[in-house]
C-alpha cells in the first residue's frame, strides 16, 4: 500500500500551486487564494519532532509558523496549514491550538488498486486539456469567484499531465465531468462534478468508471481520491467503486486579525 509521504507527494504534484517555496521541511504554496490546497503550507516534516515535542522543539515549530505567516502576509493571503492525520502532526497541532487556528474542511483520502477494471468507457468524452465546457461545468459546481479565479484554476489543473472526462445527457448538454491526474504511475481523481440538474441519474458514476478504466489501460499502479468527511453520498459511491479510506487531513487557518476600530 502507499507510503504516507509518497501519497502526500502525489497529492502535492497533482494540484500544483502557481508559486511554491521549499522552506526547510515545509512547502509554502500560493495561487492567488484560489483553492485552499494551492494556498496552504504542506508541512512535509515538523521541525525536530516525530511526536509530542519538547519545549525546544515547540519553540522551533513556533518560529517556523511565524516565518510562514510573514511569507503569506507578503502575498496578502491568510496562513493556512494542510495538516495530515499522523503522529508528527501532533506537535504542530498543539502549537496551532495555542494560537487559536481554526479547523476546516476535514477530508478523507481513499485509494484502490486496478483490479476488476477495463470494462470500457462508452459515451464518455476524453481530452488531455480541459475544454471550455468542462471548465464551466466544474466551476459552476466547485468554483469560488469569477473569470480571473477560473484562469488561475485552469493553470493549476494543467500543471501536471491529466485526462479530462465529460459525459452529456441525451440532448447533448454537459452533465458531469472529472479529472484523472497522472503522477508517478498513479492516478488521482479530482474535480468530480455533476451539474445540479443532472444529479442522481448515474452521470457521476459513468465518469468515475470511465476514468478508472482509462487509468487501468495506462497500466497505472492504483488510484487515490479526496472527499470531504461530510459528503457521505460521495463516500458511498467511491466505496462501491472499490475505494477504501487511507487517511485524512484538514485545514487550519490563522485567526483573522481585526483592524483597530475608529472609536
Amino acid at each position: 500500500m502507499l507510503d504516507q509521504v509518497f501519497l502526500e507527494t502525489l497529492m502535492d504534484t497533482a494540484w500544483p500551486a502557481m508559486e511554491r517555496e521549499d522552506a526547510g521541511e515545509w512547502v509554502l504554496r500560493a495561487s492567488g487564494g484560489v483553492t485552499q490546497r494551492a494556498n496552504s503550507v504542506w508541512p512535509r516534516n515538523v521541525p525536530g519532532t516525530d511526536g509530542t515535542p519538547d519545549l525546544e522543539e515547540t519553540a522551533d515549530i513556533a518560529r517556523s509558523v511565524r516565518a510562514a505567516s510573514d511569507w503569506y502576509r507578503q502575498r496578502r493571503l491568510p496562513l493556512i496549514f494542510q495538516i495530515f492525520d499522523n503522529v508528527p502532526s501532533a506537535g504542530l497541532n498543539a502549537v496551532l491550538d495555542q494560537q487559536r487556528f481554526t479547523r476546516q474542511s476535514e477530508t478523507l483520502i481513499m485509494v484502490r488498486g486496478v483490479e476488476a477494471l477495463g470494462a470500457g468507457s462508452s459515451g464518455v468524452e476524453f481530452s488531455e486539456t480541459p475544454t471550455e465546457e468542462w471548465l464551466r461545468l466544474w466551476w459552476s459546481v466547485d468554483g469560488r469567484g469569477g473569470d480571473a479565479e477560473l484562469d488561475v484554476a485552469r493553470t493549476i489543473l494543467t500543471g501536471c499531465e491529466s485526462l479530462y472526462a465529460l459525459v452529456r445527457d441525451d440532448d447533448g448538454v454537459p452533465a458531469a465531468v472529472g479529472r484523472l491526474a497522472l503522477v508517478g504511475g498513479w492516478g488521482g481523481l479530482y474535480c468530480m462534478a455533476t451539474s445540479a440538474s443532472h444529479r442522481r441519474r448515474g452521470y457521476g458514476t459513468m465518469v468515475l468508471a470511465a476514468l478508472l478504466d482509462q487509468g487501468a489501460a495506462r497500466n497505472l499502479q492504483g488510484f487515490w481520491l479526496l472527499v470531504t468527511a461530510s459528503n457521505h453520498g460521495a463516500q458511498a459511491l467511491y466505496s462501491r467503486a472499490g475505494f477504501v479510506e487511507r487517511g485524512s487531513y484538514l485545514y487550519r487557518q490563522a485567526p483573522l486579525r481585526r483592524a483597530p476600530g475608529g472609536c
